[in-house]
């Protein structure tokens, strides 16, 4: 009996590092609105997010940060940009900041991330008392950033 115990508690550790990788939010995902693309890399040991593509993106490659209330930031091109800096934590959850929302011009000094059961993420930035939450869903394909 420990002879089939001993295999079956070695596949078991081995797989565990296979079910940690899932919760891995290193990619690209959709952003929900004007078909915008993040991807959320490692930035030393930390986690960073940049544009990679939105549909105004693919309109004009060259869109700069018009919407941005600084007006010293405005010249910024969109593609590349980094819009989430600094998080760390995890599996499930990370926090860091600042956050950028280039479709609004709006940011946030903090920021937190959560991986939700089905597979989403779930991104706050928040201003003092008052937070906003986006859902953003996996996506397909590669960073393309020039």
């Amino acid at each position: 009996m420990t002879r089939l115990a001993l295999p079956l508690v070695v596949a078991g550790l081995l797989a565990m590092p296979a079910a940690a990788s899932a919760a891995d939010i290193t990619g690209i995902w959709a952003t929900g609105t004007e078909g915008g693309r993040v991807e959320i890399y490692r930035c030393g040991k930390a986690l960073c997010g940049r544009v990679v593509d939105a549909s105004r993106l693919r309109a004009n490659p060259d869109l700069r940060d018009v919407r941005n209330s600084d007006a010293r930031l405005r010249q910024r091109r969109i593609k590349g940009l980094v819009v989430l800096n600094g998080f760390a934590g995890g599996p499930v959850e990370w926090k860091g900041g600042p956050v950028y929302d280039p479709e609004t011009g709006d940011g946030a000094g903090r920021g937190y991330l959560k991986l939700l059961a089905n597979g989403k993420l779930e991104l706050k930035g928040c201003v003092a008392l008052f937070c906003r939450t986006k859902i953003w869903t996996r996506a397909a394909g590669r960073a393309s950033v020039d």
